[in-house]
């Protein structure tokens, strides 16, 4: 049960490298594409499954009750992946993440009925994107001491031209060599990197090790913990977390978000559609949304980690509800263009600083499981949104009831944002004081050439 360090005094000019966070940082890139493509690629699929003269022709009701399912296994499942990122790492959960994409979308190439598209897409690809945006994603944060924010841009910023590149690649890919070919390509791409990628991919600094960039002199040295104090410290942790207003506000924040957007990105398509807009003309306006998002994706951490998150967050989810008036009059494509520029700008400052409002709130204790509730939350958004716009349509026969509804959950969220903490401090500075002695972060000092080397690596750029 002992914990052992390792440290030493730093060299007086350490030499300046190449950080290992930033290689780590362009891996979780690929993993932030490859999981948003799933949920990129539901907005194109609508159209052709609900196609009377294509291979389907499955009612939008039922499609959207697929989505929903999606959704709905995916907000279940996002706790559990985020505990097994604090218990497991990353790492581990990535080479799953690679080789269930790759088998998840090659299946859906081959579906022929509705069970397997609930069983392939809904519930597999759930799974899959869940490994993927929630235990990876948070592991960001413990690779950089400093400059979280510019990290977490950099990585939402790259999903974002991802995003964008995806959603035309997706329906040029239908015209061009069907369905089948499609899924199996991509699937083969994303999965195939994903698994290759995890041989170089660390959870955290001390697995290479390493330490976070930016550590100092001052910072505490790399504590060896035995498997059970771990689990008693994830415990503890997550147990003062619970005792909190923001944990379980910031779920709830990001599902009235996600519950916003989530309408916008899978009816927006089917409703150019019918405006007479053709399929991959329309598809563009998933790919505006992302590009336009990119500047949120980016701006939204490091405005969150100067400014503080709450006054970030309300703004992207403003902007975000506002934006959906255009839609009311959409009729030509540049007016759907347009508004996919406008809406993108809120969308990705929305989804993009809930890292740094993290670390803002509960400090540089394990996340992951934080991370899954909140996507937990974001998903439980998307399920409902995708559910009562599918009813709205189907029993009105028009889209504005579901544009309305996606209004609604966005300036709902704004008031939630204003009954929040300030978090301009820690929330739950001194949850160690419940563990044993043995299990806190005690700095000890052993003067060894590892200590050296890694503070050098430390703070290289």
């Amino acid at each position: 049960m002992a914990a052992n360090t390792d440290s030493s005094p730093a060299p007086t000019r350490p030499r300046k490298r190449f950080h290992r966070a930033w290689f780590i940082l362009a891996i979780l890139a690929v993993a932030q594409v490859t999981g948003q493509s799933i949920s990129m690629s539901a907005g194109i699929m609508v159209a052709p499954l609900n196609d009377p003269d294509g291979g389907f022709g499955w009612n939008i009701g039922l499609i959207g009750a697929a989505l929903a399912t999606y959704y709905v296994c995916g907000a279940t499942i996002s706790p559990i992946t985020g505990m097994l990122g604090d218990r497991y790492g990353a790492r581990p959960l990535m080479f799953a993440c690679g080789i269930l994409y790759m088998t998840s979308m090659i299946l859906v190439g081959t579906i022929t009925h509705v069970w397997q598209f609930f069983l392939y897409f809904s519930v597999m690809l759930s799974i899959t994107q869940s490994l993927a945006m929630v235990p990876l994603l948070a592991s960001v944060s413990g690779w950089f001491k400093i400059r979280l924010g510019f990290a977490t841009g950099l990585l939402w910023a790259s999903g974002g031209i991802g995003a964008a590149a995806i959603a035309p690649a997706v329906a040029n890919l239908l015209d061009a060599v069907g369905w089948q070919t499609t899924f199996t390509t991509i699937g083969l791409i994303g999965g195939g990197s994903l698994t290759f990628l995890t041989l170089f991919f660390r959870s955290k600094p001390a697995d290479a090790k390493g330490l976070a960039y930016g550590a100092s002199l001052d910072d505490p040295p790399n504590i060896v913990r035995s498997k059970e104090i771990d689990r008693l410290r994830l415990r503890v942790f997550n147990r003062a977390m619970r005792r909190t207003r923001a944990f379980w506000n910031l779920p709830t924040i990001h599902g009235l978000g996600c519950a916003g957007h989530g309408i916008v990105l899978i009816y927006s398509i089917p409703l150019a559609v019918e405006q007479g807009v053709s399929l991959t003309s329309a598809s563009y306006i998933l790919a505006l949304i992302s590009i336009f998002s990119i500047l949120g994706r980016f701006m939204a951490p490091i405005l969150a980690e100067r400014m503080g998150g709450k006054p970030v967050i309300m703004t992207a989810l403003l902007v975000q509800g506002i934006t959906v008036l255009v839609l009311f009059w959409a009729q030509d494509t540049w007016a759907f263009y347009l508004f996919g520029a406008l809406f993108g700008l809120g969308f990705g400052g929305e989804m993009s600083a809930y890292l740094v409002v993290n670390r803002q709130y509960f400090g540089t204790g394990p996340l992951a499981t934080l991370y899954g509730f909140e996507t937990m939350g974001a998903l439980s958004g998307h399920a409902t949104a995708t559910v009562l716009g599918g009813l709205a349509i189907y029993a009105t026969g028009s889209f504005v009831p579901a544009l309305v509804l996606s209004m609604i959950f966005s300036l709902s969220g704004v008031l939630v944002v204003l009954s929040m903490e300030s978090n301009a401090r820690v929330l739950i500075p001194d949850w160690e004081d419940d563990l044993p002695p043995e299990a806190r972060s005690t700095p000890q000092v052993a003067d060894t050439a590892v200590g050296a080397a890694l503070l050098e690596q430390a703070t290289g750029d």
